[in-house]
């Protein structure tokens, strides 16, 4: 059960960060984007470029979690929870600090049952 957890929450937090993506390279420059992070449409075009950077570093964390799922590796899922966690706290105290919430908190949850699961 704890194996099934463990999985679940890591592609939640994958799924996440895939969204992430989709967001930020994607509908950055539109109407989402701008309600999303309460953008006027001049800042969002001016910061379309390194949002589109920013999303493709979310999609490499969406594919190194679905990697360690994929391959079974305790290992990897561990290693990019991590990256996620750290990615979290930076973008916390350096952006706005509801990052956390969404973005570590997730993924802290995540690698608490990975550490719990023997196997997973």
């Amino acid at each position: 059960m704890m194996k099934i957890l463990s999985n679940i929450l890591v592609v939640l937090v994958a799924a996440l960060h895939f969204s992430f993506l989709v967001l930020e390279m994607f509908l950055w420059d539109g109407a989402i984007g701008q309600r999303v992070f309460s953008m006027t449409p001049e800042f969002s075009s001016q910061s379309a470029v390194l949002a589109a950077n920013q999303g493709l570093y979310n999609g490499f964390l969406a594919a190194g979690l679905m990697w360690g799922l994929a391959a079974g590796r305790r290992d990897v899922k561990i290693f990019f929870l991590l990256c996620v966690i750290a990615a979290g706290i930076y973008g916390s105290l350096t952006a706005n600090f509801s990052i956390i919430y969404m973005q570590s908190a997730p993924a802290l949850l995540a690698l608490v049952v990975v550490f719990m699961t023997k196997d997973s």
